[in-house]
């Protein structure tokens, strides 16, 4: 079982403007059937832990089929959130070593998805639980906005390919830098 970070991101650094848009990652070209593209990642994945704000974000573009995920969502927030109809997602508060013990009984032998903001990936890199970092970088200057990841980081690339307009890179994390 491995906890994963997996994240597009501007070059400088940035995951979201701002105003926390993701209109300029929207309009680049990938080819889904590539390297590194979601949905050979997405088919490892046995569960999902993301903040409140990609919560949100999701749940304000669902269409008629609804929660667009099957694998249980786990979201660390401090408000009180609407549930999507049908989709299993977990609100939840507090240290994200408890979360990850229950998603891993969720899910046994299953690889985690951290999805969405650099902040909580960095707390579950904080309790030593984030094992890999994957980054599909865009061609793009952002100059502001959500930080890729807030905290110091030794990482070892494992893997690099081009996928269209993205430069992608999978990284081990070594540790705190």
């Amino acid at each position: 079982m491995t906890t994963h970070y997996y994240t597009a991101s501007s070059l400088d650094g940035f995951i979201a403007t701002p105003e926390n848009s993701l209109d300029w990652l929207l309009k680049q070209d990938i080819d889904l059937d590539e390297p590194m593209a979601y949905p050979a990642f997405i088919q490892s994945m046995g569960a999902i832990a993301m903040g409140a704000t990609t919560y949100e974000a999701i749940h304000a573009e669902e269409d008629e089929d609804g929660w667009p995920y099957t694998r249980p969502s786990w979201v660390f927030t401090h408000r009180t959130l609407s549930a999507s109809e049908g989709a299993d997602v977990r609100f939840v508060q507090g240290e994200v070593r408890a979360v990850h013990e229950e998603m891993t009984a969720a899910v046994p032998g299953k690889d985690l998805w951290v999805m969405g903001g650099g902040e909580l990936a960095g707390q579950f890199a904080d309790a030593g639980l984030l094992d890999e970092v994957w980054v599909q970088y865009a061609p793009v200057m952002l100059g502001a906005g959500a930080p890729l990841f807030p905290r110091a980081l030794d990482l070892e690339l494992i893997d690099t390919a081009r996928n269209k307009a993205f430069l992608c890179g999978r990284f081990r994390v070594k540790g705190a830098l």
